[in-house]
């Protein structure tokens, strides 16, 4: 295998942060290259820079030996550099063939080819082994299969360096293993890979090497078939973590939640449980089991069709996610960047956005008092970023969710969702995240965590709750003697009810 890919002493400074200091990368053809860190460690921006999205201000990169002039994504295109990020790029009002051709359409007689076009993404599709019809329109597709389609619109451009970012995050097992399978292929056929995950045991499995970023610099090269996860994870952050899981444990008080009976379209039906102060009820279940959607008509986000939710007690109605905050309930949700976060705003209003009657009437605010609560905030929370002003759009995965949960934090929420707390965050913050969750626990606060990592489901709740096609289809209290398999046992059990 020869070295195809090297950027050497790359620099990338942006307003008061210097994010990248003299980094360098090497990838082999038909190599599969880990590139690891923490949130803010550069990883980003290294292959923004060689994906054509941001310029570097010094450094170079050398394709075969060659130097490369990577301006923009045409440029990266061209020299067969494809990018796929973990929020798809697709258009899903078109067809399969029209987003892979995107841009590119087979013309015939000033006229664009349809059939020939559909012909050729039928063979890419082929390529991939994936069952998926060409001229299914994008918006109809799962998730699993989006990715396929942008895999395929990379084969089209006959991309010899495939950065993959956070690839398998929406992804279950059985679409990983398929995803994997296709890594593979693409390996034997000597293109190089570049494999962006939080998931280190998938690091593990499919990269060859790792290179290691903290701090915008470089820390090791590894090769991967002779190191260990907590080697790498020791690299990355910089220090032994003791406990991945730093669970605490203290007396449950009264039962502070219930909902009874609640249902929502065809994804949430009957559902019912309780959740008590300083208790976290973990709800596991399968891609598409309905634990989404279960919380978002909760919160009143989504319509319920039927059901009841009292708090400490009291019948309460929530319509919509007013009624849901005045009576207690804060909800982090998966998607932080479209329904947790306002990007475009800066992030200590993002914080206080939730509590603004605490710091006066609506158009009296109490600006010197919201801003010792935001700076109190970003104490607490070791939220990494140059001011308060900063925009949230321009912070790193981690701090983003520091944002949310400082958020509920501040509003005093005394029933926390959190849906997928950790998702996309590495993993120094993740165990931050954890202390949070802790100390929400230790005021007293009814915590409801929807986690499709099992070992963080295991470790994390008191009770597990194990939803199926819209189902409650187990509730276990978590003793030390419930397994990853006999959750997984009731994730599968279809439409039929646990006693």
């Amino acid at each position: 295998m020869g070295e195809y890919l090297q950027m050497r002493g790359i620099v990338k400074r942006f307003p008061g942060v210097l994010a990248l200091d003299q980094v360098s990368l090497s990838v082999n053809q038909g190599e599969v290259h880990a590139l690891l860190g923490e949130n803010g460690a550069g990883k980003s921006t290294l292959v923004k820079i060689l994906s054509g999205a941001y310029g570097k201000d010094e450094g170079e990169i050398l394709l075969d030996d060659q130097e490369a002039q990577i301006r923009d994504s045409h440029d990266a295109q061209n020299l067969g550099i494809s990018i796929i990020y973990q929020e798809l790029n697709l258009v899903d009002e078109l067809s399969v063939a029209e987003n892979i051709f995107l841009g590119r359409p087979f013309m015939k007689r000033g006229a664009v080819d349809w059939g020939r076009m559909f012909l050729e993404a039928q063979k890419l599709l082929d390529r991939l082994n994936v069952d998926i019809s060409p001229r299914e329109r994008v918006g109809r597709l799962g998730v699993a299969h989006k990715q396929m389609v942008e895999l395929a619109k990379a084969l089209s451009m006959q991309s010899r360096i495939l950065i993959l970012d956070e690839p398998t995050a929406p992804l279950t097992r059985r679409e990983i293993e398929t995803l994997f399978s296709v890594i593979r292929m693409l390996k034997s056929q000597q293109v190089a890979v570049i494999y962006i995950s939080h998931r280190l045991e998938e690091v593990l499995e499919i990269c060859d090497r790792a290179t290691i970023m903290r701090d915008g610099r470089n820390v090791a090269v590894l090769d991967v078939a002779d190191t260990s996860l907590d080697e790498i994870i020791r690299h990355m952050v910089g220090r032994e973590l003791k406990e991945k899981f730093p669970k605490i444990h203290v007396p449950l008080g009264k039962e502070l939640l219930k909902v009874e009976g609640l249902s929502a379209g065809k994804q949430v039906k009957n559902v019912c449980f309780t959740v008590r102060e300083a208790e976290i009820l973990g709800i596991a279940g399968l891609v598409g089991a309905g634990r989404t959607e279960t919380v978002r008509a909760l919160f009143g986000m989504d319509r319920k069709d039927a059901g009841e939710v009292l708090v400490d007690g009291r019948k309460i109605t929530i319509r919509n996610p007013l009624d849901a905050i005045r009576a207690g309930i804060g909800f982090a949700t998966e998607d932080r960047k479209s329904e947790g976060l306002v990007l475009t705003m800066g992030m200590g209003m993002n914080i206080t956005l939730s509590s603004l009657d605490q710091f006066g009437p609506p158009l009296k605010i109490n600006l010197q008092k919201e801003q010792k609560a935001i700076l109190e905030y970003i104490k607490r929370l070791s939220i990494k970023t140059p001011s308060p002003l900063q925009r949230a759009r321009n912070l790193s995965g981690g701090n983003q969710q520091k944002v949310v949960l400082a958020k509920w934090l501040l509003s005093r929420s005394r029933i926390i969702i959190l849906d997928e707390p950790t998702r996309g965050i590495d993993v120094g913050a993740k165990i931050e995240v954890y202390h949070i969750i802790n100390e929400l626990v230790r005021q007293g606060a009814a915590i409801v965590m929807i986690s499709s990592e099992m070992p963080e489901i295991l470790s994390m709740s008191d009770r597990v709750l194990v939803m199926c096609q819209g189902r409650v289809t187990g509730l276990f209290d978590n003793d030390g003697t419930l397994t990853q398999e006999k959750i997984l046992t009731y994730a599968t059990m279809g439409d039929k009810q646990s006693a």
